[in-house]
């Protein structure tokens, strides 16, 4: 495989963009299991009731926490079955969104350790939340996400999976717009970018976040425990298309002698996956110094770049797939005939995450009419309905291939009241309803449009009204249950003499004239 073609540079003093004074944050920020809106670091903290509707708000008794972290949601585990439980938030569509969860477990489920277990973005898995050893520093965990928008709303879901012992939980979800030129090199139709890691290097302080970076990512400090040295510098940056902090360049790795300088990162060993990975580099010299600073990269003794020649106005040199797995080690070595040591400003890496994938939009506004028609309804059922496919709604079965429809719903004896929506026929791709046993009333709706539909099953409800006629246009049909309602006027005679149909009306409704036995 040849990386030359994965590999772009980007002198920034090309760039048309400006490292501007941080503006307000635009997004949404949800303190989860919070009942009133609080301000901290400078946004609007909202409650989480009005974007998820399953689940128990818990208050931490941990002294010293933030206001963010003393409240969390936590969400049932229920026993032998895999579900999730979906926060959707409002958002622009076409827009891209970095999204950052926090986790602080607080003893949440007694003095146990955390839970282990799935987080969702719309149908696709994004990562497993394992917060284990985070919590017994008494520190929370955060996972970052680049996402965009394909619809008005996008929601991010926490799940059991086969490791989950106790109830997962979550502490806070932040939804933050990005500018357009954000990581515009990946193709964010088809997939996502998930954090590993990002770091200022020779930085030791704290947490660089907004407002120095006006989208509040967070670039975590790598300098203390390097090797390397690290000397204070004054950058001028004209201009980055992924806007890094100017106090990222006020820092740098270095050594003092033309050499090659090795880094492991990031720090943890890495999954066999593909990857996005950008470096930051800006030279600390008056640009008439007469020499220059030319470097080779490579990333585990593979050439990423050659002759790099950093300058005081900067350069990025990013790759967006570039595969890794376990250790990571950088090299930078001078080039030849260069005498100025290497040096490193910065750097992320992000997991390529490819999209799971979305249900039809259709199926998913008709399901959600339907859920709304519902006094009750199964906790599950928020998000995506049919993704990713281990977490599909409860009830709910979906079709296999590229294109997802919903193809049965069975939701017999699920405690369900309320009616059933007339818009339950938009879910044309529909082979089977099952609905008995529920305390379901109203009138049956027109179900003519679903071609498909092959079994019918609404005893053992509250239905009243009359069978409607259209059911006979439904030529699929084979059964028909609808014993134990409250129906009246008659039986449809193009029912009751259509072939192959399994067709049940008595006992229990309220025909003017019995159908026959």
């Amino acid at each position: 495989m040849s990386f030359l073609s994965l590999r772009l540079l980007f002198f920034l003093s090309l760039l048309t963009l400006s490292l501007s004074q941080s503006q307000p944050l635009r997004g949404v920020f949800i303190d989860c299991g919070a009942t009133v809106e609080t301000v901290s670091d400078g946004r609007r903290w909202q409650p989480d009731a009005g974007f998820v509707s399953a689940g128990t708000p818990r208050n931490l008794t941990t002294p010293g926490l933030v206001p963010v972290l003393s409240t969390v949601r936590s969400f049932p585990l229920g026993v032998g079955v895999r579900r999730k439980f979906c926060y959707v938030v409002p958002v622009y569509r076409t827009g891209k969104y970095m999204v950052r969860t926090t986790y602080f477990y607080g003893a949440i489920n007694g003095p146990v350790s955390p839970p282990v277990f799935d987080q969702i973005v719309d149908g696709t898995f994004w990562s497993v939340v394992n917060t284990t050893e985070d919590y017994a520093r008494v520190m929370s965990s955060y996972y970052e996400g680049i996402f965009v928008a394909t619809g008005k709303t996008m929601s991010v879901c926490v799940a059991a999976n086969t490791y989950t012992d106790s109830d997962p939980f979550i502490s806070a979800l932040e939804f933050v717009l990005l500018g357009d030129s954000l990581y515009n090199s990946t193709d964010f139709g088809t997939h996502g970018l998930s954090l590993v890691a990002r770091h200022s290097f020779g930085y030791s302080g704290p947490l660089i976040r907004y407002p120095d970076d006006q989208f509040d990512r967070f670039w975590e400090p790598f300098g203390e425990s390097s090797p390397t040295t690290a000397s204070n510098t004054n950058v001028s940056v004209s201009g980055f298309w992924n806007l890094p902090p100017l106090k990222t360049f006020e820092r740098e790795l270095t050594i003092g002698q033309p050499a090659p300088m090795e880094l492991q990162w990031p720090l943890a060993s890495l999954p066999n996956s593909t990857y996005y990975i950008a470096l930051y580099f800006a030279d600390n010299r008056n640009s008439s110094s007469g020499s220059s600073r030319v470097f080779n990269i490579s990333i585990n003794n593979v050439t990423y770049y050659s002759n790099l020649n950093v300058t005081p106005e900067g350069v990025v040199v990013f790759s967006k797939r570039w595969p890794l797995a376990g250790l990571t080690k950088i090299t930078l070595t001078p080039a030849s005939g260069s005498d100025i040591a290497p040096l490193i400003n910065g750097g992320e890496v992000f997991d390529l995450l490819l999209l799971g994938g979305r249900t039809v939009t259709r199926d998913v506004i008709a399901l959600e009419t339907v859920r709304n028609s519902f006094q009750s309804y199964p906790l599950d059922w928020n998000g995506d309905p049919c993704l990713p496919r281990q977490y599909s709604w409860t009830g709910v079965t979906c079709s296999e291939g590229p294109r997802i429809r919903v193809i049965a719903l069975n939701l017999s004896s699920m405690g369900l009241s309320g009616s059933l929506s007339p818009n339950i026929a938009n879910l044309t791709a529909l082979s089977s309803i099952w609905l008995g046993n529920n305390s379901l009333s109203g009138s049956i709706p027109d179900l003519s449009s679903l071609k498909l539909l092959e079994i019918l099953h609404l005893e053992d409800n509250q239905f009243s009204g009359e069978i409607p006629q259209s059911l006979a246009d439904i030529g699929t049909l084979r059964e028909i249950f609808l014993q134990n309602n409250n129906l009246t006027g008659q039986v449809p005679n193009s029912l009751l003499g259509k072939p192959g149909l399994n067709l049940k009306t008595l006992p229990g409704n309220h025909f003017s004239s019995p159908p026959p036995s």
